[in-house]
């Protein structure tokens, strides 16, 4: 393993600070999404890591759940799992909506040592996310750490066949109401052109934006050019692991060998 999993040295409120810093650096952050430990440990080894993050649907399929329907206690007993192989790498956790109580949620997460996570509004009423997003940075204070929420808004994802303008207005007040109540950044969920990109950038404001790298989305640094903060990739890394696996088992089954080069990773 690399300098990654060595013991840690920096205290949960340091790599809290370095997860935000990472945030708002000129440079785009790119997150490499992972959903267990040797998932983690793979990622973990590349120089270029600066920091983790679970993808929160790959997590649920690990465990035979639909996406949003995983048990908390389930989803935080991984992550601290994957945060003790982190050694001082600053772990992002997918915790749905916050659950029932957002900040008992991030209590708890804080708690097994995360420093940051995506909670997603899913459209509720304005005041009640921007509530919820008050109250998930109160409990990054009363733990003593300045937790970097990357506050999700489903402006995109759930917006239905509304026109895209009304998303993306939908997105910027959301966007500004999350970052006045203490949130890091702002996550837009969906495959965004340059044009919409822009416009979210202008709206919310420059390195306050997070994205993700779906089929179709533009590339890492197209979307540094526009000023975006950081990009994730959700479960697309999962479905790429997953695709690699059932395409060697249909060689296997056709008499076919394990390919040549094949990295003894785990």
């Amino acid at each position: 393993m690399t300098e990654h999993t060595n013991a840690q040295n920096k205290t949960q409120a340091e790599r809290a600070q370095a997860l935000s810093a990472l945030n708002a650096a000129p440079e785009i952050l790119r997150v490499v999404n992972v959903w267990d430990v040797v998932s983690a440990k793979a990622i973990l080894d590349l120089p270029e890591t600066r920091a983790l993050a679970t993808a929160g649907h790959s997590i649920a399929a690990t465990f035979g759940y639909a996406d949003g329907t995983i048990p908390l206690e389930t989803t935080l007993d991984l992550v601290s799992r994957i945060v003790a192989v982190a050694g001082d790498v600053p772990v992002s956790a997918d915790l749905d909506d916050g659950y029932a109580d957002a900040g008992e949620t991030v209590r708890r997460a804080i708690g097994v040592g995360i420093v940051g996570a995506n909670v997603e509004d899913r459209l509720r009423p304005l005041a009640e996310a921007a509530a919820r997003v008050e109250a998930i940075v109160a409990a990054g204070h009363a733990e003593g750490v300045p937790f970097a929420l990357n506050a999700r808004t489903d402006a995109f994802v759930r917006g239905g066949d509304r026109p895209v303008e009304e998303s993306i207005a939908d997105a910027i007040e959301r966007g500004r109401a999350y970052l006045s109540a203490g949130a890091d950044v702002i996550f837009v969920p969906g495959v965004l052109n340059a044009d919409v990109t822009r416009q979210l950038v202008e709206g919310i404001g420059e390195r306050k934006v997070s994205v993700i790298g779906l089929p179709g989305a533009l590339a890492a640094a197209e979307y540094e050019a526009l000023g975006v903060a950081r990009i994730s990739y959700g479960p697309t890394t999962q479905r790429v692991a997953l695709t690699a696996l059932q395409d060697v088992a249909k060689s296997l089954y056709a008499d076919g060998v394990i390919p040549a080069g094949t990295r003894a990773l785990n």
